[in-house]
């Protein structure tokens, strides 16, 4: 396994658990993989196999991901949000 797809396993696995930490309704996307992959090694990669400090590295360097990891990022944020609400709503 070359080092590319020992980093590439290793994202998926972060946004694994990044999308089943944020949004318990969102099963992992091979999209989310497929958007974001090439950001996380890009912006990253220094971070890897720490998952909470690969989430905070995406989080902080937003503005520097790609259009489609950005709404992927969004849709998640958002689900999250709207997940919260709603626990909020039957308290």
């Amino acid at each position: 396994m070359t080092r590319y797809q020992t980093f590439a396993s290793l994202f998926a696995f972060a946004t694994t658990a990044f999308a089943l930490q944020t949004s318990p309704g969102l099963a992992f996307s091979s999209e989310a993989q497929q958007m974001c992959t090439g950001d996380a090694m890009r912006l990253c990669s220094s971070e890897i196999p720490d998952i909470p400090r690969i989430r905070a590295c995406m989080v902080r360097n937003k503005a520097q991901v790609s259009p489609g990891c950005r709404a992927v990022m969004d849709r998640e944020a958002a689900a999250a949000a709207a997940a919260r609400k709603r626990e909020a709503a039957a308290q």
